[in-house]
Formats: C-alpha cells, sequence, structure tokens
C-alpha cells in the first residue's frame, strides 16, 4: 500500500469510529429516554399462573422502565408461590412434603408455615369444613391435577379416603419452621394459596411505594388508594351471578384498602345421568356438597384468610355460614338459590363495613346480630 494510500486509510478508519461512537451515543440516549417515558395510566399487567389468569393495574405515574421492573418482581412473587405450594409440579415444596415419610418433621420456608397456620386456623374455627387434607378426596372426585374420568366413587373407596382425612394429621411447629403429616394424607392448599399469591403481589407493590393498585387473581382481588385520585373515585368489583356459562355482575361493590375472595359452586362440575357434582368437596361427608348457597364473597383484609374461610363457609351451606361468619366477625356477602332467582344475604360487619344505604341500594338483605357464641379466629 502506498504512503499516501495508507493516510487515506486511516483518515477512513478515524470517520467511520467516530462515527460510530456518536451512534452508540444516540442509541444509548435513545435507550434512556424510552426507559424515562413516562405511561398514561391505569397501566395494566396480564398473564396466567395457577391455571388462571392475573390482571394488576396500577394508577401511580410509572415510567417505560419503572413498569417493567415491576412486572418483573411481582412475576417473581407468583413465581415463588407456585414452587413452593403448587399440586401440578413435580418439584414443588408441598409435594415433597406431601411424599415425606409420616411421622418425620420437615424444615420448611417461611411461607408454607405461614400458609399451612392460616389452613389450620380456618379448619379448626370451621370444625373441619375447611380441611387441607382433603386432597385425596379431591382427586377421586376428578377435581384434582391429574387427569381422571368424571364418574362417581365407589361407596368403599369413598370411605376409605375419607377415614384419613382430618385436619389434625398435619402438625405445625412455627417456633422450628417445620411440620410432619402423623397420617398418610396428601395435604392440598388450593383453598389458601391464591389468597396468599394475590397478598404476596399486593406486598411487593406496597413496598415499591405504590400507593393506587388492583390486583385480580383468579377473581381473589385486593385494592389499595383510589381508581381517580383526583376524583377519590374508589375501585369497584363485580360480585358475579352464580350461573353457567355466564359472567355478569350482580352487585358492584367499591373496595378500598380491602380484599375480597369469592368461592362458588357453578363453574367447576361435572354431570352424571343428568346430576350435578359440584368441585367443592365437604371434608366431613367426602362428598360434593348439595346445598343451595351457590357464591360466597368474603371481605378481609388478608386474600388468605378471605380465600380459606370462602371455602369453608360454601361448604357448609346458607345456615351454618351465617352463623360461622357472625361468630367470628367476619364481612360476607352471600347468593343463595331461589328457584330462578337470586337471595343476596350480608352478615352484620358487612354491613357496618359498607354502610346501610350501600347495602339499601343494592337490594341485599340484613340479618340481626346475635349474641357471640365463640372467640373469632379470623387473622385481624
Amino acid at each position: 500500500m502506498k504512503k499516501s494510500d495508507k493516510k487515506a486509510f486511516a483518515v477512513s478508519i478515524g470517520k467511520w469510529g467516530r462515527l460510530l461512537v456518536v451512534l452508540g451515543v444516540l442509541v444509548a440516549v435513545a435507550g434512556c429516554s424510552e426507559s424515562d417515558r413516562p405511561l398514561e395510566p391505569p397501566v395494566r399487567f396480564e398473564g396466567n399462573i395457577f391455571g388462571t389468569f392475573y390482571q394488576v393495574t396500577i394508577m401511580d405515574p410509572l415510567t417505560q422502565g419503572e413498569s417493567l421492573e415491576l412486572e418483573e418482581g411481582f412475576k417473581a412473587e407468583l413465581e415463588s408461590v407456585d414452587q413452593a405450594m403448587s399440586t401440578y409440579r413435580d418439584d414443588s415444596e408441598l409435594i415433597a412434603f406431601n411424599e415425606a415419610p409420616v411421622d418425620e418433621w420437615q424444615p420448611l420456608s417461611n411461607e408454607l408455615i405461614e400458609v399451612l397456620a392460616i389452613s389450620q386456623s380456618v379448619a379448626e374455627a370451621s370444625h373441619g369444613a375447611f380441611d387441607i387434607t382433603v386432597g385425596d378426596l379431591v382427586n377421586l372426585w376428578s377435581f384434582g391435577p391429574g387427569s381422571r374420568p368424571e364418574e362417581v366413587p365407589a361407596d368403599e373407596l369413598l370411605a376409605e379416603q375419607l377415614a384419613r382425612v382430618g385436619f389434625d394429621a398435619v402438625e405445625l411447629d412455627s417456633q422450628n419452621m417445620q411440620a410432619r403429616r402423623t397420617r398418610d394424607v396428601f395435604v392440598d392448599l388450593s383453598g389458601v394459596a391464591k389468597g396468599h399469591a394475590t397478598d404476596r403481589v399486593a406486598t411487593y407493590l406496597d413496598q415499591q411505594g405504590i400507593e393506587h393498585y388492583l390486583v385480580n387473581l383468579g377473581g381473589d382481588l385486593i385494592a389499595r388508594g383510589v381508581r381517580d385520585e383526583d376524583e377519590q373515585t374508589p375501585w369497584r368489583i363485580g360480585i358475579e351471578v352464580p350461573e353457567d356459562g355466564q359472567q355478569r355482575a350482580q352487585h358492584i361493590i367499591p373496595l378500598e384498602s380491602m380484599s375480597v375472595a369469592t368461592s362458588g359452586d357453578y363453574r367447576n362440575y361435572f354431570e352424571v345421568e343428568g346430576e350435578r357434582f359440584s368441585h367443592t368437596i365437604d371434608p366431613r361427608t367426602g362428598r360434593p356438597v348439595t346445598h343451595q348457597l351457590a357464591s360466597v364473597s368474603v371481605f378481609h383484609p388478608s386474600n388468605a384468610w378471605a380465600d380459606a374461610w370462602a371455602t369453608a363457609l360454601l361448604v357448609v351451606g346458607e345456615q351454618d355460614a351465617m352463623q360461622m361468619a357472625i361468630e367470628n366477625n367476619l364481612k360476607v356477602l352471600l347468593l343463595v338459590r331461589e328457584g330462578e332467582q337470586w337471595r343476596s344475604i350480608a352478615t352484620p360487619e358487612f354491613v357496618n363495613y359498607f354502610g346501610e344505604s350501600l347495602v339499601d341500594e343494592l337490594g341485599i338483605e340484613q340479618l340481626p346480630t346475635p349474641a357471640p357464641t365463640n372467640q373469632p379466629v379470623t387473622g385481624e
């Protein structure tokens, strides 16, 4: 290469180098500006977890970068709960607990101990209507994680499984973070884990300084702040009509710094020879519930407690559910079938919290407050 050519080549390389530096700076600036770009509220995140959906709606001012960090954070919370409590994955902590030898103490994570403690408290207060050892019965009735034929189990097989069921078969040692099964039962936390996951997402958002949001995890909801800060408009949630194939709100209720969990017998069921069998199994009989109570919504600061109580109250039926809810000072709304119509009934705590004017406006029946018969076990 001639000397003049070398000089020209060097000049050319220098120009290209400067150009690449400029382009790099522009890309970096563009990246920063995109990350700092403010988003118009509401900012919504949606996806699937636990075989259902999640939706997180945030009204706080966020940038694109902040929203991505938040999404990554609360998805990690959901994954953590799934890893700990799923019965649909072989590597979960709960499956390992179920497969551990009977009568041997097993060290468990903080969150699994916490959820087991809530479960056992509600089981005791509901006299066994909520029972996490019902897993084998749920599987027997074709509502568990495995694929099973939709058929009515034989009486002998039901009796055999029912003999092992009982929340006394799980012992906790919370101080040493361990638990054990005293009988060969299958622990199933599906009646409380989703509520716990909802709480975990809310706690994470609180820790990040988010003030106005609504978390919806498969129908379990928790709200903070308001829907519109300028107008002070509260979040409003719908309590669905318990009818097959429909998603229509029976009541619209404001929700602020509160959660709600709803259990119903109208979504998951199978039919044999014209008879319908609900997925809600009564741990005391081993069979699906058959009463006219179709939907129970429990309002509680903790969605895990609300979730567990909603399941327990749906099991026992209208009369016992109302009495049990009153005894434990729970804010509860019941929807009861009456032919082709629905009867809505609220506990005194529900009326006190939401106000008589709203209850009257929605056409919800109020019941008088009886004298309490025991101490509440509500987690509040």
